[in-house]
């Protein structure tokens, strides 16, 4: 059974006082046995006394049932049917698992390194501002994932999926608060070893994982997938292909446009990413408490209409830092994250104006890139912006909405670095105006926020794909290539970890029903 309350935060980290609550809710007899679990806990702080929304499972019998990661896998063999799998990002790996429990052997090619191989690359990026290519914040096991700080936050409707999904991750070394929060989250310092897991797993029961591995082209034959070429000199024959890679390997676009795949060019975000000390969000939010050991570092989600297009926010990291995510030379790009505990002195979030392809100065119909381009265009002048290297054009934030360059900058996380811009100069006009009127209706919504102690840097321009790789809706194929499973966010069919996650395990369901179809 369930019961439902709301608590003060000190009440909810209190389990006499939980237990007194239950028993008194349920009107149990004194010292009855029960047990109880979390099921679901959320904060609300609209108003100035804050509640904890606090659902628990409680069983009578005081015995809580084992964890049930509904995870059933079969091991594979040489004999069983591939379903090969490009990316090895939440996408790929959920497919590759998905894949097992339906008898399929995944055989997943990754162009990046393992994490542990990674690792070396990022620090390389962050210290010497060297980007290597295949090896970078978004190319490598566990993809973007793995260094956009396991949030797991999804509007998704499929809540069973949802909750599966999320089961998968705690299977494999999350801890079950994710299952619980409102708004779960892992960590970027816990995620290398979830994913390396979810890997030795896939290996253990038949599965393959290949690094370095880079599809550079694709055979196509009377309308379907014959066979992939990886790195230039291996190839393969395939019947199954699932595309994950993910919305930053720009050259696939260009190949499957080459194939004759039908690819166009979509909608995406682009502006930037803001950094506020954690103890204004928090005391904004928190409605002046501050250093508070019962409520978790303050997030916030931000969203307005500025000329009819949505601006908001994205991938709000309390306690985090701003990360480097160019993946070619010549570029800069920023994204954001947090460790488990979400404990640095600082928080980011990107701040995104919508760009639909109609609005951009080449667009064309016929012109699938015009997107990828005019992204691609935004990062290489915030590059050259900034000195030409991986420090990236920044504004104290008042001084951006009054078009002033600042003089000086209070310490950022950016550990490349930042270079004095008016960001009014490098973002286009359009993105520029739409941010600087947001950000004052934002301050409307947010006591505060609008504050020169914030910086922003540029460009946050990889939220999501620039390109869609459209598929049909019943099996999940590409709409004019049999046997090609476009998957992810790279094809434009999810937008984070989770939805990611799902949409790679419902590609591996209709890659079976292709095959039992033929």
């Amino acid at each position: 059974m369930q019961v439902q309350f709301q608590f003060s935060p000190e009440e909810a980290r209190d389990e006499v006082f939980i237990r007194a609550a239950i028993s008194n809710e349920l009107k149990l007899k004194k010292d009855a046995p029960f047990a109880y679990k979390w099921y679901k806990r959320s904060i609300d702080a609209r108003k100035r006394e804050i509640k904890i929304n606090a659902t628990f499972d409680v069983f009578p019998d005081g015995i809580i049932p084992e964890f049930d990661a509904e995870f059933h896998p079969q091991q594979v063999t040489a004999d069983s049917k591939i379903v090969h799998i490009v990316g090895a990002g939440p996408a790929g790996l959920y497919a590759g698992l998905r894949a097992l429990e339906l008898g399929l052997k995944p055989v997943i090619f990754e162009r990046g390194k393992d994490v542990r191989s990674r690792r070396r690359d990022l620090a390389r990026l962050n210290k010497e501002h060297i980007v290597h290519s295949e090896s970078n914040y978004c190319f490598g096991e566990g993809g973007a994932g793995t260094y956009s700080d396991g949030k797991l936050y999804t509007r998704s409707k499929k809540r069973g999926d949802v909750m599966k999904a999320l089961k998968w991750f705690v299977h494999f070394g999350a801890d079950e608060d994710i299952i619980v929060d409102a708004h779960p989250h892992i960590g970027t310092n816990k995620l290398p070893k979830i994913i390396v897991a979810m890997r030795n797993f896939i290996l253990e029961y038949g599965g393959e994982v290949h690094f370095d591995s880079k599809l550079t082209d694709l055979e196509i034959r009377n309308g379907a997938v014959a066979a992939i070429e990886i790195n230039q000199t291996e190839k393969i024959p395939c019947e199954a292909l699932i595309l994950a890679t993910g919305h930053s390997a720009r050259d696939i676009f260009y190949l499957l446009h080459d194939k004759q795949v039908t690819i166009r060019a979509k909608a995406f975000a682009l502006g930037v990413r803001v950094e506020h000390t954690q103890a204004l969000i928090d005391e904004i939010q928190y409605h002046g408490r501050l250093n508070d050991s019962f409520l978790p570092p303050a997030s916030y989600a931000l969203v307005t209409q500025v000329e009819e297009k949505g601006v908001y926010s994205f991938c709000m990291c309390p306690g985090g830092i701003i990360a480097p995510c160019a993946t070619e030379p010549g570029e800069v790009v920023t994204n954001g994250w947090s460790p488990s505990k979400r404990n640095n002195a600082t928080s980011n979030s990107g701040i995104v104006v919508s760009v639909e392809p109609t609005e951009l100065p080449n667009y064309s119909p016929n012109n699938p890139f015009v997107s990828l381009e005019f992204q691609q265009q935004v990062e290489q002048t915030c590059w050259k912006a900034a000195g030409s290297t991986q420090a990236v054009p920044a504004q104290r934030l008042k001084d951006f909405v009054e078009g002033k360059q600042s003089k000086d900058f209070p310490r950022s996380s950016y550990q490349p670095g930042v270079v004095s811009v008016d960001l009014n100069t490098v973002l286009p006009d359009f993105v520029a105006k739409r941010l600087r009127k947001a950000f004052v209706d934002f301050d409307r919504k947010m006591r505060g926020f609008l504050t020169n102690d914030a910086v922003l840097h540029a460009p946050e321009s990889r939220t999501s794909s620039p390109v869609s790789v459209p598929r049909d809706p019943e099996t999940c194929m590409s709409v004019n290539t049999k046997g090609l499973f476009p998957c992810g966010e790279g094809a434009g069919y999810a937008g984070g970890i989770i939805s990611a996650a799902i949409d790679g395990m419902k590609c591996a369901d209709a890659v079976k029903t292709y095959y039992d179809l033929n």
